[in-house]
């Protein structure tokens, strides 16, 4: 049914989202909500999800609108979930609030629970609208609805190069191509992921540790103190089992998983070291079923860091949704290492097709954000 929604509605979705937005780092795996409740025109409550397992958004606006939510206007940017989990159903919530009506931005994307937090409300005797700045709603959460869809994660695939495309001299120097601001950047990419995802050819190469490094998160250290730093899940494909414990990669105590294809090795791993054994294909890792034993553990928003080779084999295969590239204004020449390496593309034809969502200066580089599109 269409719904005219006023402006009033508008503004105070618009500030839900914003609300939802303050949860961008710290919410994975679960989606980034906001909720604001309005009586007679007053803001009486307003609240975003914060952490995993903790309070959702409408809890955190119902408490701040005590005895003020009854009768009034919930708006939320995802339908309130009705099943009991970790905390509550949030449509109950609402309920026993005694809340009139519930706009909502966008209906849960899981099909086994969409719908039934509105059928809740609505029983219920409450007024619900949905599809309010939905494109916004979903712009919050690529991730979550990638997964609750299509049962894999949404993958995004940083990149740094010169202005030719070149990632380091034919020597291997690389450090550093582009400059601190874009190295930031990189870091606030971690920071929003559920998972990082290299190769052991890196973590060898380059010692990486690949974890996020508080110091170095620019302006966001302004908004999100040291101790509530959450690390992503570093997954490292490793397909010849060379990893060994004494690598400087396991020396942060956070949450690691090496994926293999079940080569022996008698080493002694960190508790906080997971191996997979995933398919193989030509003797290699099988990308796809890599993903899914990902999406099995509910990790749905993949940054993928790594070199050139393994960069090409996921966007080779469909596997990348979103490249982020971030390009210095510098020439290394034509000995320089190459971006990426996608050997199946061999005439024009078959070149990926790519759609620029944004284009911004970080710093002195150029920071592209494409999406990859279907032919």
């Amino acid at each position: 049914m269409s719904v005219n929604f006023s402006e009033a509605d508008k503004q105070h979705m618009a500030l839900a989202i914003e609300l939802a937005k303050k949860g961008h780092y710290t919410t994975s795996p679960n989606p980034r909500v906001g909720c604001v409740i309005v009586k007679n025109h007053e803001i009486v409550g307003k609240g975003f999800h914060e952490k995993a397992g903790e309070p959702h958004a409408e809890v955190h606006a119902l408490r701040a609108a005590g005895n003020k939510a009854n009768g009034a206007t919930a708006y939320v940017t995802l339908e309130p979930c009705s099943h009991y989990g970790r905390t509550p159903p949030c449509a109950l919530g609402l309920i026993n609030a005694n809340v009139r009506r519930v706009v909502i931005a966008m209906v849960d994307p899981n099909p086994q629970v969409s719908g039934n937090g509105i059928k809740m409300l609505e029983d219920a005797g409450i007024e619900v609208s949905t599809g309010l700045l939905e494109d916004e709603a979903l712009a919050l959460n690529p991730g979550f609805i990638h997964l609750m869809k299509y049962g894999m994660p949404f993958v995004r695939c940083k990149l740094a190069s010169s202005l030719d495309g070149k990632t380091a001299m034919a020597s291997g120097e690389s450090k550093w191509i582009t400059g601190a601001l874009a190295r930031e950047d990189v870091q606030r990419l971690r920071a929003q992921s559920c998972a990082v995802i290299t190769s052991a050819q890196s973590v060898i190469t380059d010692n990486a540790k690949m974890n996020v490094r508080w110091d170095q998160l620019g302006e966001l250290k302004n908004s999100y103190p040291k101790d509530n730093l959450r690390q992503p899940v570093r997954v490292v494909i490793d397909s010849k089992s060379r990893l060994t414990p004494e690598l400087e990669f396991f020396s942060i105590p956070s949450k690691i998983i090496i994926i293999g294809t079940g080569l022996e090795n008698n080493h002694t791993w960190p508790h906080f070291v997971e191996h997979i054994t995933v398919k193989s294909v030509s003797g290699q890792i099988d990308l796809e079923d890599c993903l899914q034993q990902l999406a099995k553990r509910g990790l749905n928003d993949i940054l993928l860091e790594c070199g050139a080779t393994l960069a090409g084999a996921f966007v080779e295969q469909n596997l990348v949704h979103e490249l982020t590239l971030y390009q210095a204004p510098k020439l290394l020449g034509g000995d320089g290492k190459n971006l990426i390496e996608t050997p199946s593309i061999t005439k024009l034809s078959d070149a990926k097709q790519l759609s620029i969502d944004e284009m911004t200066m970080v710093g002195n580089d150029i920071k592209i954000v494409a999406k990859l599109t279907e032919k």
